[in-house]
């Protein structure tokens, strides 16, 4: 693998230029900024380029201005990605409400941009099975959508099992690794796991309680859809949900959905 003083080199190498005109060059930028930081002395061009010491940001823009290069890529080259990815801001969680800037400077993520012809928006799905081709599109927050490590589920319209917790036209992360169900532990219905879970007649949301020969999918207290007992041999738990992006404002009121046949919301 190439490193970041060897790119350097390259790329200096290409255009032409001397470590002297770097030094040169950088001196002008120096004088330009009034911060001696931006100049670069051959010597420490030099442990730059063949000892693997890394620029600091003034002489890396220097470098960045010399070269004509994206100061984006430079900085990938010693390891620092700015496009920074969402599971990087897994890390911290601040306790305080902000606004973010830390995706701004997004440039691309990858999203479903062709789905099956079998799908449909009624009913709750398996949301990973039903992508055909994933592409590169300008738009944020959606790059956890091509992650391996998750599969991904779609409320249906009709399926009022865990509202309003979780409202119809939902879209989940479930992680499949936690496809074991806890028993309490929890100190209120938002600590409780909710399971993505798929039986004979299709997918839905729920919370789960495990039994010897039988499972009950437990819906929300304040949803119109009755619990459901369901033989082992008959139900898959896909895993847990981990994850939700849902639309604010626009939910079916209990009273409205209460009309809906009631055999589509629970998917029985």
């Amino acid at each position: 693998m190439v490193s970041g003083g060897q790119n350097l080199r390259l790329l200096r190498e290409k255009l032409g230029l001397t470590m002297r005109d770097i030094e040169t060059a950088s001196d002008r930028i120096a004088h330009q900024k009034q911060n001696e930081e931006y100049l670069i002395p051959i010597s420490r061009l030099s442990d730059f380029e063949t000892k693997g010491v890394i620029p600091s940001i003034y002489r890396l823009y220097s470098l960045a201005v010399i070269y004509r290069s994206d100061f984006r890529q430079l900085l990938c080259w010693y390891g620092v990605d700015l496009n920074i990815p969402i599971s990087d801001l897994e890390v911290a969680s601040p306790p305080r409400s902000h606004l973010s800037q830390a995706l701004v400077n997004a440039k691309k993520v990858e999203m479903p941009v062709r789905l099956d012809p079998g799908f449909d928006s009624r009913q709750t799905l398996n949301f990973g099975r039903m992508v055909e081709q994933w592409g590169t599109v300008p738009l944020l927050y959606l790059e956890q959508f091509s992650k391996v490590n998750y599969t991904y589920g779609y409320i249906g319209s009709e399926d009022l099992t865990m509202y309003p917790i979780l409202p119809p036209g939902s879209f989940i992360q479930v992680d499949e690794s936690r496809n074991k169900v806890l028993e309490g532990g929890w100190r209120s219905e938002y600590e409780r796991p909710i399971y993505f879970v798929e039986t004979r007649e299709g997918h839905t949301c729920c919370w789960c309680t495990m039994g010897r020969e039988e499972t009950i999918l437990q819906s929300h207290p304040l949803s119109p859809v009755a619990p459901r007992v369901v033989k082992n041999s008959q139900t898959e738990i896909v895993g847990q949900v981990v994850g939700v992006a849902m639309r604010l404002g626009e939910w079916r009121s209990v009273a409205d959905s209460a009309s809906a046949p009631k055999e589509r919301g629970a998917l029985t």
